[in-house]
């Protein structure tokens, strides 16, 4: 196969950003393939995806995506590092796989590469920054940044990269690479339109987050994306099927923390330093999302971990769920393919036999003796089975067993 493209992706929605990113990546790597390794019904922002994985994958694979693998939810609602490691992880293990490309404010590999260097190998000094910034009061993240734009010097530059999202996100995948000692070469193209959260629209290019606010306040996004997506999406509304944003699941989240014990908090990943007394206290005394949040988030504790907490809470993910993720080798779990990713997957097949390829789940649970994996997936069941409580019409369950596969 004339060279396969890999790329890390939340589609959520599929717009023409994406289009663009699909585009200039294959020109720039002269590759003729491409594989997606896509986040599920919920984001690593901590909030749900706009439409449902499938409809995710096929908007991709109409869109030229030529295979789409699902993250597993357990890496997709994670934190920016395990997020990467899991998907890497994933284009690592099909060992087909040439380039993995992703999108960045500053669309240079050199100056990410060079911070990525300095995370993964983490001299003394660096560490000694970070200390200081955490003992002041500050996230890891921020007192990474502030640790970052310290060792660099004045850099601009590196200050930029820091303080960015996707730059941010860029550096993890560079790290995951060295860490698993890949032999795929990354490549980024900037992004021109905004960052992650930028409303703003630029020549029929917005930013998903802008996408998903347009399609919240009922106005037509036509313009912003493929026309297949624009189908889907307008079909996703009519059937009552779309899932805005994570306080769709409000009474759910609040009874789930009500119902745990302070012991059971405290064993949600990304809670430390007594935060499970005041995750429990608002959950007693507050009655929707919003003022749960904002009674629980400091600057310590940013409001995108928060709502990563409480989806932990929701889908039953422990920080044992976490730590067991990092020492796995996740499933390939197909969502879709056309032709060209029907060869691919024969070509993934050949390559490594041993690989776990997941068409039918089904089939899977019922072989499988891989205790790691076969627990991974089920939080991908529960994931979809809440998720579709959130759908004003046919909130099925167990749609994993029964969904067939996007064929294009």
């Amino acid at each position: 196969m004339n060279g396969i493209l890999g790329i890390v992706s939340e589609y959520n929605p599929f717009h023409n950003g994406h289009v663009h990113h699909l585009k200039v990546s294959k020109q720039l790597t002269k590759t003729d393939f491409s594989i997606a390794v896509m986040s599920g019904n919920f984001v690593q922002r901590g909030d749900t995806s706009l439409v449902d994985k499938w409809t995710k994958a096929e908007m991709a694979i109409r869109a030229g995506v030529d295979l789409v693998i699902e993250l597993p939810t357990v890496y997709a609602i994670s934190s920016a590092e395990n997020f990467a490691d899991g998907a890497v992880k994933i284009l690592n293990s099909l060992g087909i796989v040439d380039y993995i490309s992703f999108g960045s404010e500053i669309g240079e590999i050199t100056p990410l590469n060079d911070v990525a260097n300095i995370l993964y190998k983490e001299p003394k000094e660096f560490s000694a920054l970070i200390s200081a910034q955490i003992k002041s009061g500050l996230s890891y993240p921020k007192a990474r940044e502030i640790a970052l734009s310290q060792f660099f010097g004045s850099s601009r530059k590196y200050t930029e990269i820091i303080s960015n999202p996707n730059n941010i996100l860029g550096v993890e995948y560079l790290k995951a690479l060295k860490r698993h000692k890949s032999n795929i070469t990354p490549l980024t193209i900037k992004r021109d339109y905004g960052d992650y959260n930028s409303k703003k629209e630029k020549n029929g290019i917005a930013s998903a987050t802008a996408i998903r606010t347009m399609i919240k306040n009922k106005k037509n996004v036509h313009y912003v994306v493929p026309f297949e997506t624009y189908e889907l999406l307008d079909e996703c509304i009519k059937n009552g099927k779309i899932v805005p944003d994570l306080s769709v699941f409000e009474k759910e989240i609040i009874y789930a923390l009500r119902k745990m014990t302070l012991s059971e908090i405290a064993n949600l990943p990304d809670v430390s330093e007594g935060l499970e007394n005041k995750i429990k206290f608002s959950a007693n005394n507050y009655n929707n999302l919003n003022d749960l949040i904002t009674n629980i988030k400091s600057k310590r504790y940013t409001q995108s971990r928060i709502q990563r907490i409480l989806l932990y809470a929701l889908l039953n993910i422990s920080q044992k769920d976490i730590i067991s993720s990092k020492k796995t080798i996740p499933y390939i779990r197909v969502l879709g393919f056309n032709k060209h990713g029907k060869r691919i997957i024969s070509a993934i097949a050949s390559s490594n036999p041993k690989l776990q390829i997941i068409v039918s789940v089904k089939k899977f649970m019922e072989s499988s003796t891989n205790n790691a994996l076969r627990n991974m997936i089920s939080k991908d069941i529960l994931a979809t089975n809440i998720y579709t409580l959130g759908y004003k019409k046919e909130p099925l369950a167990n749609l994993d067993y029964t969904h067939k596969v996007i064929e294009i």
